[in-house]
């Protein structure tokens, strides 16, 4: 498990929302109780919770629909696990996050429900709220004047 870093918060960030060095994750794999709503929705609908951290890795280009269509399509011929996997990758590219316990591919395969968990709540801890969708997370970023964690297409990160 990975301690929070509580350190102040600058002042482009919102508020009460912590900091989070990058090269580390926000959340262990096995804390899904962390999130408890995040933790029902991955353990009876993960299509629900994958298409959401898609479309947030994605950048918007493909809809939160359509990758959850594709992850139960993949899941019902039992290889969502290298779907799941694929975005893991993408996600720890984005932070700068080490690849731990093991690989992607063999996270998602032994520990679907607590990877994508843990993706989902190192989005949100990071200030992308993947519930709401990317262009909503954008809109929100430039209302409140805020650096976005993820940049959008176009942006120099």
């Amino acid at each position: 498990m990975h301690p929070k870093n509580p350190e102040a918060a600058s002042p482009k960030s919102a508020p009460h929302q912590e900091q989070y060095p990058e090269g580390q994750w926000t959340t262990g794999l096995y804390d899904c109780c962390d999130d408890p709503s995040n933790c029902l929705t991955t353990c009876f609908c993960p299509c629900i919770t994958f298409g959401r951290i898609a479309e947030i890795i994605d950048r918007g280009d493909r809809s939160r629909g359509l990758s959850c269509l594709v992850y139960y399509a993949m899941n019902s011929i039992h290889c969502a696990w290298l779907y799941g996997g694929l975005y893991r990758t993408k996600l720890r590219q984005v932070f700068s996050l080490p690849e731990t316990p093991c690989g992607d591919n063999l996270v998602h395969c032994c520990c679907c429900l607590c990877s994508l968990s843990q993706e989902y709540r190192e989005l949100k801890n990071r200030g992308v709220d993947p519930s709401i969708g990317w262009q909503a997370n954008v809109e929100k970023w430039k209302r409140g004047g805020l650096k976005p964690p993820i940049s959008p297409p176009g942006m120099n990160r």
